[in-house]
C-alpha cells in the first residue's frame, strides 16, 4: 500500500465510521417506533435506557469514576437532560416523521453553536434555521404543517440536547467516557417511573426484549463507540460539520423503514436547518470538543 493510499484510507475511515454511526442511530429510532403500539413512547424510552445502561455498565465500568459533590451534581443534571432528550424525542415520533423530528431537535445544538460564536455571520444561520422552522411548523391552513404538540416535543428534546452538551462537557472533563455511562444510568432512573406507570407489566413482554436490546445497541452502544473512534481521527470542526447532516439520515431512515414520505417543502425545511447547522459549525470560534449524542 502506497503512502498516498494510506493517507486516503486514514482520511476516509473516520468519515465512514461517522456515517455508519448516524445511520445506526436513525435505524435504531425507526426500530424503536415499532414498539410504540405495545408500550408507547414512554415504555420504549424506559426499555431503551435500561438496556443501554446495562450495556454501558459492562463496557465502561462507571463505578471507577471519581466524583466530588460538585461533579456529582453536574453528572445528575447531565443524566436528566439525556433522559429528557430521549423521552421527548420518542414522544415527538408518535405524530411527527422521523426526519422532521431530528431536524427540529437539531435546533438545540445549533443554538449552542451560534451562542458560542455570536458573530455577524451567525444572523445568516439564524435566518436559515427560522426559515426551516417556519416551513415545518403549521401556519394557518398550511397542508404541509405538522402536529404542533409533536413539534413541541421535538423542540423540547432540542432544549434537553443543548443542556446535555453544556453539562456533558463539564461532566466529561472529570471522568471522560465513564460520564456517559453514569449519565445513561441516571437517565434510566429518571424516566423508568414514567414508563412503568404508563405501560405497567407490558414492559415485561418477552417478544419486546430482543427489540429493546436492538434499539439500545443501534441507538447507543454502537454509534457511541464509532463516534468516539471517529472523533480521535478527525478535526472537531469536521466532526461537527458531518454530524449536521443527521436530519437527512433521519428522513431517509423514515422513508426506508417507516414509509414516511415527506413533501418537497419539508425536504427544503430540513435542508435549511442542515445548512444552518453546517454554517454555524464552520464559523464557530474555538476548538471545543463536540459532545456525542445518545439519541
Amino acid at each position: 500500500m502506497t503512502k498516498q493510499t494510506q493517507r486516503l484510507t486514514s482520511a476516509l475511515l473516520p468519515v465512514g465510521l461517522l456515517l455508519i454511526a448516524m445511520a445506526s442511530i436513525q435505524s435504531g429510532a425507526s426500530l424503536a417506533k415499532s414498539m410504540f403500539p405495545i408500550v408507547g413512547a414512554q415504555g420504549t424510552t424506559t426499555l431503551r435506557l435500561i438496556f443501554a445502561s446495562l450495556i454501558m455498565l459492562l463496557i465502561l465500568r462507571p463505578w471507577r469514576a471519581k466524583l466530588t459533590a460538585k461533579s456529582l451534581k453536574t453528572v445528575i443534571v447531565y443524566g436528566i437532560a439525556l433522559g429528557g432528550m430521549n423521552f421527548l424525542f420518542y414522544m415527538s415520533l408518535q405524530t411527527v416523521p422521523l426526519g422532521i423530528a431530528v431536524a427540529l431537535e437539531f435546533t438545540g445544538p445549533l443554538a449552542v453553536a451560534i451562542y458560542s460564536s455570536r458573530r455577524a455571520i451567525d444572523f445568516v444561520w439564524i435566518a436559515l434555521a427560522i426559515t426551516g422552522l417556519l416551513l415545518l411548523i403549521p401556519v394557518g391552513e398550511s397542508t404541509h404543517g405538522i402536529d404542533l404538540l409533536g413539534a413541541g416535543y421535538a423542540l423540547g428534546a432540542g432544549v434537553c440536547w443543548a443542556l446535555y452538551i453544556l453539562f456533558g462537557q463539564k461532566a466529561g472533563a472529570d471522568n471522560g467516557v465513564q460520564t456517559a455511562a453514569l449519565g445513561v444510568i441516571i437517565a434510566a432512573l429518571f424516566i423508568a417511573p414514567i414508563g412503568i406507570v404508563h405501560a405497567g407489566a407490558t414492559l415485561l413482554t418477552p417478544s419486546l426484549i430482543p427489540v429493546a436490546i436492538g434499539v439500545a445497541v443501534l441507538s447507543t452502544a454502537l454509534p457511541y463507540t464509532l463516534e468516539m473512534v471517529a472523533l480521535t481521527r478527525m478535526p472537531t470542526r469536521t466532526f461537527g460539520t458531518l454530524m449536521s447532516i443527521e436530519p437527512a439520515f433521519g428522513a431517509l431512515s423514515g422513508l426506508l423503514f417507516l414509509n414516511e414520505v415527506l413533501s418537497f417543502v419539508q425536504w427544503m425545511a430540513i435542508l435549511c436547518i442542515i445548512m444552518a447547522s453546517v454554517g454555524a459549525t464552520l464559523t464557530m470560534r474555538g476548538h471545543t470538543k463536540p459532545v456525542t449524542k445518545a439519541e
